[in-house]
């Protein structure tokens, strides 16, 4: 072997850009306590807070008179006061509303407000190096019966991740075969489709007997069908269809977001809900969501594991079972470029099956090795003599 014949890893040059498109900070709830809220994102510091009417609102974290921290500061009204000096900022407008001891408010003093907006029950800010205004058709869509009070209330969970790129996690749309190691199933069906902003999975499994209980196996013999969609860089809507019974399912959402905090961590959000059932009381549903949510968050924990071991790598080695690898982060780099650089390439559509067949057929005769009997207690030792 010759070293032209080892393939070197390429792990890209550093980030210089956060991704354009809607991030989700959280629960639009957790922040209407009458509370400014600190958030570390997109390389800088935002304050949340909402106003005398409850509408939420985001602005830069730094006040810009002499850079105290809003976050530490107070709800006033329509405004935040900052702890240093008490000027007030509008929420709506991030127009200086009142300096206190000033005879005159500068009139044209203003910081940056962040275009924000809710969803499903969450608080979503709008990022563009560009300061673009955000076109309505990227915004994500309400999940048919959620303002209707049709779904349980979210079970609702973060992390921070450090040293990662955020497109770690975004990666895992395309990974077929990971669903196996990672998150313990055996996927039947496996397709994606790209198109515009969105970036869809469309996939079938069934659980692995051979270990611990997870989420896709709370009941013996769940088939999952699973469709899940990313609206933009880092907000996932996945529909959860989980046939028990072939007369009844289960109707789950899980939402998979992430803002990043720096081009090397970021925040990882993901919630559960239920859809209402005939029969199952309300408790009964959010006990259900918290489950879920509980096994979910053990399946990212394992992809975190991962994270933090590997390596960045801009020119990964595969084999056709990987899937649309190259495609999706073609896609994905569409939100790291200016406007006027998205390329068609980039937004095309493109859709691809995975065949996982021979995977199967391989993972079964794993699965089955693995669940061969040994003897457990000195009397079977001595039985099997």
């Amino acid at each position: 072997m010759t070293a032209a014949d080892i393939r070197d890893i390429d792990t890209g040059v550093p980030m210089t850009r956060f991704a354009r498109g809607w991030h989700c900070l959280g629960l639009a709830e957790n922040f209407r306590d009458g509370q400014p809220h600190g958030v570390d994102a997109f390389g800088t510091r935002l304050v949340v807070f909402a106003d005398a009417d409850g509408a939420l609102h985001v602005l830069d974290g730094y006040c810009r008179h002499m850079g105290g921290d809003l976050s530490q500061g107070t709800v006033k009204g329509d405004s935040i006061a900052c702890p240093f000096h008490d000027w007030r900022w509008q929420g709506s407008t991030g127009r200086c509303s009142l300096v206190p001891y000033a005879k005159r408010t500068p009139r044209l003093a203003r910081t940056r407000c962040w275009p924000a907006d809710e969803v499903n029950g969450q608080l979503l800010v709008w990022h563009d190096p560009e300061g673009s205004t955000p076109p309505a058709e990227l915004f994500p869509p309400t999940i048919e019966g959620y303002d209707e009070g049709l779904w349980s209330p979210w079970s609702w969970n973060s992390i921070l991740i450090e040293g990662s790129h955020c497109r770690e996690i975004v990666d895992n749309n395309v990974d077929m075969a990971h669903f196996f190691y990672i998150h313990h199933a055996y996927p039947t069906f496996f397709k994606n489709v790209i198109e515009g902003h969105t970036a869809s999975q469309f996939m079938e499994s069934k659980p692995r007997p051979d270990t611990t209980p997870n989420y896709e196996n709370l009941w013996e013999g769940t088939k999952l069908r699973s469709e899940a969609t990313y609206f933009g860089p880092a907000y996932m809507i996945n529909w959860l269809h989980n046939d028990v019974a072939p007369d009844f399912t289960i109707e789950v959402a899980l939402i998979n977001c992430h803002y990043p905090v720096s081009h090397d961590s970021f925040v990882l959000m993901w919630g559960v809900a239920v859809q209402e059932l005939p029969g199952l009381p309300a408790d009964k549903a959010a006990k259900l969501a918290t489950s879920m949510s509980r096994s979910f968050g053990e399946g990212f924990l394992e992809d975190v594991e991962i994270w933090k071991h590997k390596t960045r790598i801009e020119n990964p080695l595969l084999t056709e079972e990987d899937g649309a690898v190259y495609q999706h982060r073609r896609w994905y780099e569409q939100f790291y470029v200016d406007l006027a650089d998205v390329t068609a390439d980039m937004t095309d559509r493109f859709e691809l099956e995975v065949d996982t067949g021979h995977a199967n057929d391989f993972w079964q005769q794993e699965v089955a090795g693995n669940l061969v009997s040994t003897p457990t207690s000195a009397d079977e030792v001595l039985s099997d003599r």
